[in-house]
């Protein structure tokens, strides 16, 4: 087994298309297609079941990619182990959200901007299952995940702290002032960013258990802060994109705590080993998330 047709073979299996692997490879695609006819021939074996336009994987393809993807990985340490140079350098892709991007990233960004030039991240907005996906395709490289659970199939992860929510209003809003109930909730307008946001879909999942909810969506988090400061209803936010509200006064924190707990993680595909300036950026994002959440 070639390391080429492997690399062929993993990249067909990743996408599940012929077309897409050639453009990905720069190869054409008959060149796919040979690679991986002499990939079975050399095995025995099928590795993909032809539909018409579409593919999909034989038992003996799926049996054959975890052991594909760990010569390649273990083909690409022993390059680094050998050439990789003292000053860390290189692309790495970065699944995010909208939250982390603005109000928790800035100071890592600016870090690798003046301290490490040679390392070019590139951010791309995604969240829940599509980031998670592509961490497992080796899309991404590292991904960012605000999730309840810290166990992903697939994927290791770094905790890096605990996220604290808040429920917020506009000032002198009817339930300022005293505890609030759950029930309380349901009878209020709710403004919410998109589905699959996990904080967003575990506050519905609560609400929905006291009774029907419906949220209006304003898509992204400074849209839905100026709806709240506007007296268009309340919203469930991390408590980190509203901190300078809250402070100036804009909004007001409700008293009402999340029967959950979010936890920001970096996460990355099982199994894979890291490159050195994929490993400084887990490591300086532990540190930085660290220190924004320390005293003072």
């Amino acid at each position: 087994m070639e390391l080429r047709l492997l690399v062929t073979f993993e990249k067909v299996a990743t996408v599940l298309s012929f077309t897409q692997a050639a453009a990905e490879l720069s190869y054409a695609q008959s060149s796919v297609t040979g690679q991986i006819r002499t990939l079975e021939s050399s095995l025995g074996v099928e590795l993909f079941d032809r539909l018409g336009s579409r593919i999909r994987l034989t038992e003996a393809g799926e049996r054959l990619l975890p052991y594909a993807r760990q010569i390649i990985e273990l083909t690409e340490e022993a390059r680094t182990a050998v050439t990789e140079p003292e000053e860390p350098s290189g692309t790495l892709t970065v699944g995010t959200m909208e939250s982390l991007t603005s109000y928790r990233l800035p100071p890592l960004l600016e870090y690798f901007h003046h301290r490490h030039p040679g390392v070019r991240l590139a951010l791309r907005t995604t969240i829940g299952d599509e980031t998670r996906q592509a961490l497992r395709q080796g899309t991404y490289d590292v991904g960012f995940l605000m999730e309840e659970e810290t166990e992903h199939p697939g994927l290791e992860c770094s905790v890096l702290a605990v996220e604290p929510l808040a429920l917020v209003a506009a000032p002198g809003h009817a339930l300022s002032g005293s505890p609030v109930t759950t029930a309380a909730l349901t009878d209020q307008p709710l403004l919410a960013t998109e589905p699959g946001c996990a904080y967003r879909d575990l506050f519905e999942r609560e609400l929905r258990s006291f009774g029907d909810v419906e949220f209006r969506e304003f898509g992204t988090i400074e849209a839905t802060k100026r709806a709240a400061a506007a007296g268009l209803g309340i919203a469930l936010l991390p408590e980190v994109t509203v901190a300078a509200e809250l402070a100036e006064g804009s909004l007001v924190r409700l008293d009402w705590e999340p029967p959950f707990t979010l936890r920001t993680q970096l996460a990355w595909r099982a199994g894979k080993r890291l490159p050195a300036h994929a490993r400084l950026f887990a490591e300086q994002a532990r540190r930085l998330v660290a220190e924004q959440d320390g005293p003072g």
